[in-house]
């Protein structure tokens, strides 16, 4: 297994890490104790009524913020699943954001999550033109302020 993650974190150093002129996001115009908090992860997470991720599939899926029966489609070889297997809070903190909402420090938790698979090294140009922006309007329709990233 160290094997198979030098071999990864070889490969990773060499991919190019694209710049960007302006910054896809802007200051927050509340304060967080009034924001609306979403999360957005790259576990490849979904319910089991909803298509399970496939190798080279940029889309994403919406996991209800009721949602706990989520399985977690990571396919990595690298990646461990059991601090997922044990509190699913491990990569969707949603029962942190539930706790978060209920003493006040945020303001509310998103009606919707969103997942991606992250483990798809040849695509970052869809993601990054198609279904991230396609992604972020579904946000912006359910008033989201803040997104956590959890990258898996």
């Amino acid at each position: 297994m160290a094997n198979g993650d030098a071999t990864m974190r070889a490969y990773g150093a060499e991919q190019a890490v694209p710049t960007f002129d302006d910054p896809a996001f802007m200051p927050l115009a509340k304060p967080v104790a009034e924001a609306r908090v979403a999360i957005v992860t790259s576990a490849a997470l979904h319910r089991p009524d909803q298509d399970r991720f496939a190798a080279a599939d940029t889309g994403f899926r919406a996991l209800d913020r009721s949602d706990r029966n989520i399985i977690m489609g990571h396919w990595s070889p690298n990646f461990d699943h059991t601090g997922f297997q044990l509190d699913l809070n491990v990569v969707y903190p949603i029962d942190r954001l539930e706790e978060l909402a209920a003493d006040g420090t945020i303001g509310d938790v998103a009606p919707r999550h969103f997942a991606f698979a992250g483990n798809q090294p040849d695509t970052v140009s869809e993601l990054r033109l198609d279904t991230g922006p396609a992604c972020a309007q579904e946000l912006l329709a359910d008033e989201v302020d803040v997104v956590i990233f959890t990258p898996v």
